[in-house]
This record gives structure tokens, C-alpha cells and sequence, in this order.
């Protein structure tokens, strides 16, 4: 039996107020776009009428303006995880109009099959192609899309006619046994392929195909600017002295790399110095960067849980086909930011942090501490058991306004016994073998923004012992002054002497 053909208002009433939903994509990519525009307007439409209309959502990643952002602005999420970067969002998550629990990306898949949230009512899957059999070439990225399939009482498809048939063999649709019964990931280097290309549907829980042709809608990057280029060449020189010191093979490991124009900089930069040999990436995202560095011959091979290019580059890789088909491999993310795997193969990681502390500790998502910016994504899998974990960040953000190196991070990802190097547009600490005096004295004269350099030595001066000296009185300081005159550079330390 034919699987029909529904329009998108028809796949969303099969949708209903506190249902929990799940969703395709990874990052934007693969999300789905038009289904979930029409359960917006069906949502309006409710609210006018005085009905409650809400939904939970269930996500690989972030999505794009056609998920989070209509239902956002529609009021129709009751609880979203694990992970967003829409500004419609996060003004309701901030003013708790909307539930939000961050979660590290690895483990939603594995919480959803154990029923930690409940039973899964619906999914919504992008594909490239489907058969009436239920097998699903999926779009441009996966996230949970495997779980989710397996686990929804009833599965929309929807159905992007702007992707070409040619991404058949891309994916590598694999899911694991949850413990006590799981074995070893047979992942043993980033090209191994161990699933399928096909995601299988019962397609007797498939309630329709919807048609789209919609493109994610990635914006292109910034050109990298005078800081990123700045904090890009100090990696490469990082990572070039630890080639040259021998602790890095000679022909290097696999790396991991975050989103972000940081980021984008940092692998632009790799592209450009010639001592750095060719590598592979086994990482959660790629982006336009990564696919010219492909061009280039610099990256080999790059194991993804998306495709997040730009629509541009989108348009010239799947144009190309024949020369990126056997450089790319997606997976779902339980499998790109698995622990285990990341170990095995030794990944240098690079993650982006929005502030950092003078001993080492990391704030990846939180704005002075309080205000949601888009989640910790999967900088905690990969900097946790990563071979060599990077983090970087411009040294000062706003003109100077704010420093982002503080004396105490006003919220808490990623521990100091988890980060290696801490790497701004001013310089580099290597913060290994070091005791937190040791660290902090490294991170204030390499990293820090010369306008608040004296300000910190200060600040590790009112210490009054201890094997970590915060004087816990003034840790705030910079938070508190920013917010009480907007300006950083204000603070006053006699006032805690």
C-alpha cells in the first residue's frame, strides 16, 4: 500500500497540545521546514480560540527559523531540549515562557529509548528520498532521527525535492544497543562506516509524506576578522609546537571542531599553514570551511553529524557530488559525539567558550550567568575525552566593555580538569601540569585583553591562601560591575581589600 501524500496543515492535526515531538536534523541541517510552520498557524489559531496548544520538542541540535523560531513566536513549546540557537527562543526561555533543560547531545537517544521523557507521540523526519517499503534517504543531517523513527507512534515525512538522489550513501544510519547489552562501537577510525545508508520506517507509522523544496536557510560566516584571524593563528601555532614536540604523531589525529565564525576561523587557519599534514575530521558539524579545506586536500575525510553549510555552499557541494561523496559520511549524534569513539581515536578538540575563568574553568552557554545563550551542544562530549581539548575565545567582547577572562566564570560547563589550553586573539596557555596559581598566572599574561591584565593580577593578589586563592567576596566583581555601570573596567578592589 502506497504511503499518501498529505499537505503540511494535514500532518499537523495529527499533532496535539502536550504531545512530544521529535524532530529530524542536526544543527539546522535535515531539520524539517514546513510541517511545523503549519502547526504555528494551527497554534495561533487555538490560542485565539481560547484552547492551550503547546508542544514538547526533541531535537538533534539546534534547528532553523522554521521550527524553533515559528513555534516560538507562536507560543507553542511547552518544553524544548537539548539544544537551540533562535533568538525567538531564548527570549522565551529567559523569560520562562518556555521549559528548557540543556543536555549534553550524546545522551538525549539514549534518555528517549530508556522513556526518561515519556512516550515519543509523533516524529518528523526530513528525507531526500523515500520508497513505499518506509526506507528513508535522510536529508543533510541526522541528529536523532533513528531513535525517534524507531520510538514515534506515528512519523510525517517530509519529503525535499531540493535534494538530489545522489546524497544516497552519505548517511550511516546505525543504532546501538542500550546497556546492559551494548558492545564496542566498532568505529576505529573516521571513514569506518557501520550502519546502514537507508533509515528503515515502519511505514504503517508513517501518517503521510509532506512535499518541500525549502533549503535550511544557513547564513554564510563572516569573513574572519582582524581577532578571529588573531585567534586562529595562535591554534595553529599551538598545535604546530606540539607536532614539532612530538606530542602529536607526525601524521596527526583526527579533530573536532565547534560552530561558530571562531571556529570557521580556526579551520580556515589549518588551511593555510603547510607544516600541518592532511587530516580527517570526526566532529559533530562541518561547515563552509571545512568543505574548501576538502578542496584544498587538507581534509581527507570528515565523519558528521551534518552538513551545516551556508545555501551557497550547500548548493555547490551536493552540485558536486562525485568529488564530496567519498570525503563525507553523516551519522546520528549519539555516534559523532560518542564518547567512547572520541577516546579511541584521540581527538584534538576545539570549543568555543563565552567567558573564561583565571584557573581554567569554562562557561560555554550562559550570558553574565544568567541569561541562556543556545546550550552546551556537544563541547562536553568531545572536551571530556578528547586526546587534546582547546578552548578559545576573543579576549574582550564590546567594544572592551567586558572582559572575557574573569576571575570566576559566572556559570559553570566545563571544569578545569577538562580543558587543556585556553587560546584568545592575545595568546596561548597551555594550562597542563599546572596548579591553579600556576594556570592562572599563565591564562592573566597570555590570554587576558591588556585593559584588564593589571586588573586580574590584582585580583589573584586579594587572595588569602588556599590551594585555589579566590577571594569569594570580589569573584563577581566583573559581573556586578558591568552590571551596575556597564563597564568592566570599573572595578574597584579596594572595596574588598
Amino acid at each position: 500500500m502506497a504511503i499518501p501524500f498529505i499537505s503540511a496543515q494535514e500532518a499537523a492535526e495529527h499533532i496535539k497540545h502536550g504531545d512530544n515531538v521529535g524532530f529530524s536534523g542536526f544543527t539546522a541541517s535535515g531539520t524539517p521546514k514546513v510541517v511545523t510552520e503549519a502547526l504555528a498557524e494551527k497554534a495561533v489559531k487555538e490560542h485565539e480560540q481560547g484552547h492551550e496548544f503547546k508542544i514538547n520538542i526533541f531535537t538533534g541540535a539546534s534547528t532553523n527559523d522554521h521550527v524553533d523560531g515559528a513555534l516560538a513566536r507562536a507560543n507553542a513549546i511547552n518544553m524544548r531540549t537539548p539544544y537551540q540557537s533562535s533568538a525567538d527562543l531564548r527570549k522565551r526561555l529567559n523569560a520562562h515562557d518556555a521549559h528548557y533543560f540543556d543536555l549534553h547531545l550524546s545522551e538525549l537517544a539514549q534518555k528517549l529509548r530508556y522513556g526518561v521523557f515519556g512516550k515519543l507521540n509523533v516524529a518528523i523526519i526530513e528525507a531526500a528520498d523515500i520508497d513505499d517499503n518506509g526506507e528513508i534517504i535522510l536529508g543533510t543531517g541526522m541528529g536523532i532521527a533513528p531513535t525517534i523513527a524507531m520510538l514515534a507512534e506515528k512519523v510525517i515525512v517530509e519529503l525535499n525535492e531540493a535534494l538530489p538522489k545522489s546524497i544516497r550513501g552519505l548517511h550511516d544510519v546505525y543504532l546501538p544497543a542500550d546497556p546492559p547489552y551494548r558492545r564496542e562501537i566498532p568505529v576505529y577510525k573516521a571513514s569506518d562506516r557501520i550502519g546502514s545508508p537507508v533509515l528503515k520506517v515502519d511505514p504503517a507509522k508513517i501518517v503521510g509524506i509532506v512535499k518541500t523544496n525549502a533549503k535550511d536557510g544557513v547564513k554564510s560566516f563572516t569573513e574572519p576578522d582582524e581577532t578571529t584571524m588573531l585567534i586562529g593563528q595562535n591554534v595553529c601555532n599551538f598545535l604546530l609546537n606540539e607536532l614539532r614536540a612530538g606530542r602529536l604523531p607526525k601524521s596527526f589525529l583526527p579533530m573536532q571542531s565547534g560552530v561558530g565564525n571562531v571556529a570557521n576561523a580556526v579551520l580556515h587557519g589549518l588551511g593555510e599553514v603547510d607544516e600541518i599534514p592532511q587530516f580527517d575530521m570526526y566532529t559533530e558539524v562541518i561547515q563552509d570551511s571545512v568543505a574548501e579545506l576538502m578542496k584544498k586536500g587538507k581534509c581527507r575525510f570528515a565523519s558528521t553529524c551534518s552538513m551545516t553549510f551556508s545555501d551557497a555552499m550547500m548548493d555547490e557541494v551536493l552540485a558536486n557530488m562525485d568529488f564530496f561523496h567519498d570525503k563525507i559520511l553523516i551519522r546520528p549524534g549519539e555516534i559523532s559525539n560518542n564518547p567512547e569513539i572520541v577516546r579511541r581515536l584521540g581527538l584534538i578538540t576545539m570549543n568555543t567558550a563565552l567567558e573564561a575563568d583565571i584557573f581554567g574553568n569554562i562557561n560555554s552557554t550562559h550570558v553574565l550567568g544568567t541569561k541562556m545563550m543556545n546550550g552546551i551542544g556537544g563541547s562536553g562530549d568531545f572536551t571530556r575525552n578528547g586526546y587534546l581539548s582547546i578552548f578559545s575565545c576573543p579576549s574582550i567582547t564590546k567594544g572592551g566593555l567586558i572582559s572575557n577572562i574573569v576571575p570566576m566564570v559566572s556559570h559553570l560547563d566545563h571544569s578545569e580538569h577538562s580543558v587543556d589550553a585556553l587560546i584568545t586573539d592575545q595568546g596561548i596557555a597551555d594550562l597542563r601540569a599546572k596548579d591553579p596559581v600556576q594556570r592562572a598566572e599563565t591564562i592573566i599574561e597570555n590570554c587576558v585583553h591588556p585593559d584588564y591584565k593589571q586588573l586580574l593580577w590584582d585580583y589573584l593578589k586579594l587572595g588569602k591562601g588556599g590551594q585555589t586563592p579566590h577571594t569569594l567576596n570580589a569573584a563577581l566583581a566583573f559581573h556586578t560591575e558591568f552590571a551596575a555601570s556597564g563597564d568592566m573596567r570599573n572595578t574597584d578592589w579596594s572595596k574588598f581589600a
